[in-house]
C-alpha cells in the first residue's frame, strides 16, 4: 500500500508532503529515511561510501573515500581529483564518479 499523502501528491518544490501520523512506520518512504540522521534511521546506515573517480586527463580510475580529508591526486598524471571540505570531498570539475558496489 502506498503511504497516504496529506494534501496534494507533490508540493511546490516537487517533494511529497507528509503530515503528522501520515507515514507508515513499518515501511517508511526511502526519501524520508534518507533525510534522517544516520543513527535515527530504522536500519542504521552510514552516509559515507567509496567511489571510483575517473581522471578527466588520462581516464585512469582511482578509488576515493567520499569524505576524504586529504587532497587526492591521480597516480599517473598528478591531476588533483578531489579536495576536502568540512564533510564530503569536493570533486574537481570534469571528474566523473560512481559508487562502488559491495
Amino acid at each position: 500500500l502506498p503511504c497516504p499523502v496529506a494534501g496534494d501528491a507533490e508540493s511546490t518544490m516537487g517533494k511529497a508532503m507528509y503530515g503528522i501520523g501520515d507515514v507508515d512506520l513499518l515501511h517508511p518512504p526511502a526519501a524520508l529515511e534518507k533525510r534522517k540522521h544516520k543513527l535515527k534511521r530504522k536500519i542504521q546506515t552510514p552516509n559515507s561510501f567509496f567511489m571510483d573517480v575517473k581522471c578527466p586527463g588520462c581516464f585512469a580510475i582511482t578509488t576515493v573515500f567520499s569524505h576524504a580529508q586529504t587532497v587526492v591526486i591521480c597516480g599517473s598524471c598528478t591531476t588533483v581529483l578531489c579536495q576536502p571540505t568540512g564533510g564530503k570531498a569536493r570533486l574537481t570539475e570534469g571528474c566523473s564518479f560512481r559508487k562502488k558496489s559491495d
